[in-house]
């Protein structure tokens, strides 16, 4: 199969592959609405290493498990053949973690033959369609199908029904030290706060700041655009001239459109676009964009 025919096929959205049966229910609903392919022992049943979700509140678990308790499992646990009677989880973790919470022995299924590319596209747009991820986890979702399956952020955009500058922001965040993206996947920052830290000279000892305080975004803004300031100084009194507001402009338009770090050096004679990338997968990226146009 193509890579084009792959992508026109998940662009369809899930229904096109694992049918209707993953989506929330109207509250209140307690009817199936896709029958089971069969109910498999759940210990014969294992999550994907791949899936983009890493992070499941507790509370939120043992909640769907009293649920579960009281109802069963109303929307089947979507899964694959990896072996013998032994299946890997396409979508439906979380009712597969609540369901052994609430002591089931098995649980109902629905099986899909897909490889490993398919598992893991419908595995982190399952997840994004529903908001199950973290703007952390959404960001490394959106990376490893670039990295691994050749995604442009256009594609991207198209199949998860986001906007490739949403796409680029998601990736952006990749480029904040560890403890910046800790504190975004807990939850203490949010997806705003950590964008405006991406280009500072201190993303860690701003965050806490923000944390501390209990900055809005505007304020996150604000101080960080600060702090590239006080960053920008020294160059401004050694370099004689600088960059007018449009130019400036130009730049984080095309840094946010293509996800990647772009700077315009322009003159009365001509110019130089410089576009900064750390891997081939990045540069094939923009060698795609630039043969399109």
């Amino acid at each position: 199969m193509s890579d084009d025919i792959s992508k026109r096929r998940l662009g369809r959205g899930l229904a096109a592959l694992i049918g209707e049966m993953d989506q929330p229910l109207p509250s209140g609903d307690t009817q199936r609405t896709v029958n089971p392919d069969r109910n498999v022992p759940i210990e014969f049943i294992a999550r994907s290493a791949r899936n983009p979700r890493r992070h499941f509140d507790e509370s939120e678990l043992q909640d769907l498990a009293a649920s579960i308790r009281q109802h069963g499992i109303v929307q089947p646990v979507v899964v694959r053949t990896v072996e013998p009677s032994r299946f890997e989880i396409i979508a439906g973790e979380r009712r597969w973690r609540a369901a052994q919470l609430a002591g089931f022995t098995e649980i109902p299924v629905i099986i899909r033959d897909v490889d490993d590319r398919t598992a893991l596209e419908l595995a982190i747009v399952e997840n994004v369609q529903r908001s199950d991820l973290n703007p952390l986890e959404e960001a490394l979702g959106y990376d490893q199908l670039i990295a691994e399956h050749g995604y442009t952020q256009n594609d991207l955009g198209e199949i998860i029904g986001k906007s490739r500058s949403h796409v680029a922001n998601s990736l952006r965040l990749l480029k904040l030290p560890d403890p910046v993206r800790d504190m975004l996947a807990q939850g203490s920052l949010s997806a705003g706060h950590a964008r405006a830290l991406v280009s500072t000279s201190d993303p860690s000892g701003l965050a806490k700041t923000i944390v501390s305080k209990g900055l809005s975004v505007r304020d996150a803004e604000r101080l960080a655009q600060n702090d590239i300031k006080g960053q920008s100084e020294p160059q401004r009194q050694s370099v004689p001239e600088t960059k007018d507001s449009d130019t400036l402009a130009l730049e984080r338009s095309l840094t946010d459109a293509l996800g990647l770090d772009v700077k315009i050096n322009h003159k009365a004679s001509g110019g130089q676009i410089r576009i900064s990338y750390k891997t081939l997968e990045q540069l094939e990226a923009v060698c795609k964009l630039l043969e399109r146009a």
